[in-house]
């Protein structure tokens, strides 16, 4: 999403050009390109897929409506089986309309997850829980902090749900440094994402988020607390930002190999 104005072909060329190793993908474009041949094309290419987003939205009471999120979530695991990827994000779900329950919301996350846990974890698919910053608990994710995430992770073995770290959702938070060490200690840090904080945030602010380096997240510190808590895995960049959507993909991502190398490596 970095750079969603590249077609899966160019992206997989500008790639292999960079020598980057690893892309994550969202699922839209997968599922325009074709599942199957955007594995194929991703494989070709060399590259690995190191995460799929998203599945998740677990939060309606209607009965039909909880149906088919499950049935989705369903779907999103195969296609991260297909990919080879180990983990598929989860944004989990705002408030239903009407409601102001955010316990009883988090409460239907968990029993989501007790369908799909096991489902996953027989197709060697892990479940990254993402917390999102709390402007976003309406709406769109009512866990908004990695504690948060990790109380529903716990109940549930970390081989099948853990955790994603995005330093864009949880840098603000003073008891994230302590949760990104429990968690590493149980083997539940499962996707590491980074995005800077710049203000003031636009309309909506979904993309907002700030290339690496532009704004207020220490974030080489927030690599080095990662690192810290045993984490080995990749590390993704996830901006969702206008400016960067409208100059040539290329150039962004040169960019941010850059920044990355400058402000995090």
């Amino acid at each position: 999403m970095t750079v969603k104005q590249l077609t899966l072909p160019e992206l997989t060329e500008a790639c292999g050009a960079l020598g980057i190793g690893g892309v994550g993908l969202w699922r839209a474009p997968v599922q325009a390109y074709g599942v199957e041949a955007a594995a194929k094309l991703v494989r070709d290419a060399g590259l690995t897929v190191t995460s799929l987003c998203r599945g998740g939205f677990f939060t309606a009471t209607d009965p039909a409506e909880r149906a088919l999120a499950l049935a989705d979530n369903h779907t999103a695991i195969e296609e991260a089986a297909a990919f080879g990827t180990d983990t598929l994000l989860l944004v989990s779900g705002g408030l239903p309309p009407g409601s102001r329950d955010l316990s009883a919301a988090r409460e239907r996350i968990a029993d989501a997850l007790s369908v799909l846990a096991p489902y996953a974890g027989e197709r060697g698919v892990r479940l990254a829980i993402e917390p999102l910053h709390p402007m976003f608990a309406s709406d769109r994710c009512v866990v908004s902090t990695l504690t948060q995430a990790l109380d529903l992770a716990e109940r549930f073995p970390p081989d099948q749900v853990g955790v994603a770290v995005d330093t864009y959702h949880i840098w603000w938070d003073d008891t994230a440094p302590s949760a990104v060490a429990r968690a590493g200690a149980s083997g539940r840090i499962h996707a590491f994402q980074l995005a800077d904080w710049t203000t003031p945030l636009p309309s909506g602010a979904l993309h907002g988020r700030g290339q690496l380096g532009d704004g207020a997240v220490d974030l080489r510190e927030w690599r080095e607390r990662v690192d810290a808590a045993g984490y080995g895995g990749p590390i993704e960049v996830e901006l969702f930002n206008e400016g960067l959507w409208a100059r040539g993909g290329v150039e962004v991502l040169r960019e941010t190999v850059g920044r990355y190398v400058e402000h995090v490596a």
